[in-house]
């Protein structure tokens, strides 16, 4: 008889947390590659965590993926913080508590499907424009409004990084890591409490967050080693890539969700 094991202590976790061995496996490496890529550029550990998550625990989308993006920021904003551009932090936050309000009453009133097409629409177009033209010059309105669009992202798709990525895609690599990290982590707490006001956030989205940890910590950690190649000229490529990315990955979502 196996007493006290480690079926008797796996067990429990997977039935607490809803999800198959395989699917805990699965959710947890993806959160381990997001949290590399995000704390390689300086924004998606949901961009590649939550279509995972969406599959094996589509109850946990958005809420759990937010939360276990605190320690995320959190650290990112930490291990660069002398880089922070603390002025856009503070416009951002302004800019995104509107757009938090909106994404919160959206996901209270409008079909998933409806949510996915029109912001992963958003961030194409956005990334296109990025691409073809000249950068947007980093100010007071510009930084309002990219909190804006993160606060309405985030809160709505849990990917909410492609539109402060994209205004800073051509400063130093230090500085997008660092004041990336420090605005998502005001949004992400804006975020929670636009969504737990409107009901949709319970312990089990906190438990589920929790369990994930470790797998952003070892990402967070490893990303360390990608710095240098990003910044010596790949960092801006990458921003435009994932950008791309999420708002394709949003669109499909909206298309094929049933």
């Amino acid at each position: 008889m196996r007493v006290g094991g480690l079926d008797g202590l796996v067990d429990p976790l997977l039935e607490a947390l809803d999800v198959t061995p395989l699917g805990f496996v699965a959710i947890f490496v993806s959160v381990f590659a997001g949290a590399f890529v995000q704390g390689s550029i300086g924004f998606g550990l949901n961009l590649v965590a939550a279509p995972v998550i969406v599959v094996f625990a589509p109850d946990a989308v958005p809420a759990a993926s937010i939360i276990l993006a605190l320690p995320m920021t959190l650290g990112s904003a930490l291990r660069e913080r002398t880089h922070i551009d603390h002025a856009a932090v503070a416009w951002t936050t302004l800019g995104r508590l509107p757009g938090v309000l909106l994404g919160a009453w959206l996901v209270s009133r409008l079909a998933p499907e409806a949510l996915s097409l029109m912001i992963g629409g958003i961030v194409v177009l956005a990334v296109v424009m990025s691409a073809v033209s000249i950068s947007i010059s980093i100010d007071r309105r510009s930084q309002a409004a990219a909190g804006f669009l993160g606060g309405l992202m985030g809160t709505t798709s849990s990917v909410g990084g492609p539109p402060m990525a994209l205004l800073y895609q051509h400063e130093p690599g230090p500085t997008v890591r660092s004041t990336l990290g420090a605005t998502f982590m005001v949004g992400i707490a804006c975020s929670l409490l636009a969504l737990g006001v409107v009901g949709e956030v319970s312990a089990f989205h906190w438990r589920f967050g929790a369990t994930m940890v470790p797998a952003v910590l070892l990402g967070l950690f490893a990303s360390r080693f990608a710095h240098a190649r990003l910044d010596a000229g790949w960092l801006r490529p990458c921003v435009l890539a994932f950008s791309a990315l999420a708002g394709i990955g949003v669109v499909a979502r909206g298309l094929f969700s049933t």
